[in-house]
């Protein structure tokens, strides 16, 4: 951690090179960020300092991070969050900017850091099928919402279809995307919430709706219901949002 570059500077990525996750600790003396030079046998969580604001690149989850430990000050967030989408748009620009804060840090930050470990989806069970074993159990019950948001952004979307319904065991919950204001940039977040009235009791159709289904070893994982959006996509704003009642999570 004690050699540090200068400047950021943008320069041409190697396929291989951005699969790795780039680290920039924010400087306060400079009022920028500084690209981290990690050596092998670093582990990222250890580079999760209380004193400092970390920036993560991370290829794989399509995200920016900014960490905040706890001694930062409020000023020094708000400058780091007007300089990360700079740093973002040299790798790329449709990179989600997501801020955590020390000791509440989201599962997907946590898997990405190496403090928990991310359940591999395809290669979780040994038997072809779902057989009700401890194991099987211990998976469905391992799809807290943060999961099921991670599952869905790895999947993607088809051309000209918005995710409107997710549908995991015997719960079915509701999804949206909306423009979120931070530290005087837009960041657009993505939710789950559970739906109560929207879906009467009996038979549901869900017209209008076209369902896919994640698959694995033939178990579905969870079905998504999609709209068909005719090019009337609509953003919404955090503002636009009327809380709903939050249940536990699984």
């Amino acid at each position: 951690m004690s050699n540090q570059k200068q400047s950021v500077k943008k320069s041409q990525i190697s396929d291989k090179e951005e699969e790795k996750i780039v680290v920039f600790q924010f400087n306060d003396e400079i009022q920028d960020f500084q690209e981290l030079e990690i050596e092998k046998d670093v582990l990222l969580f250890d580079l999760l300092d209380s004193d400092f604001i970390t920036l993560f690149i991370d290829p794989k989850r399509y995200r920016v991070w900014i960490w905040h430990g706890n001694n930062v000050t409020t000023r020094m967030k708000f400058v780091a969050a007007k300089i990360a989408p700079k740093i973002r748009d040299q790798y790329a620009i449709a990179y989600k900017i997501t801020a955590v804060d020390e000791g509440d840090e989201t599962m997907a930050f946590k898997i990405m850091t190496g403090l928990e470990k991310e359940i591999d989806y395809e290669h979780i069970q040994e038997g072809p099928s779902y057989e009700g074993t401890e194991k099987d159990l211990q998976l469905l019950d391992s799809l807290s919402r943060e999961k099921i948001l991670l599952i869905l952004e790895k999947t993607g979307l088809p051309e000209g279809y918005e995710r409107k319904m997710v549908i995991v065991k015997n719960k079915i919950y509701g999804y949206r995307e909306y423009k979120k204001e931070y530290m005087g940039s837009s960041i657009m977040e993505k939710q789950l919430f559970p739906l109560k009235e929207e879906v009467d009791d009996g038979n549901y159709l869900a017209e209008g709706y076209t369902p896919r289904m994640l698959m694995s070893f033939n178990n579905v994982i969870l079905t998504e219901l999609l709209e068909k959006t005719n090019g009337k996509s609509k953003i919404i704003n955090e503002s636009e949002i009327v809380e709903e009642e939050q249940e536990p999570e699984q």
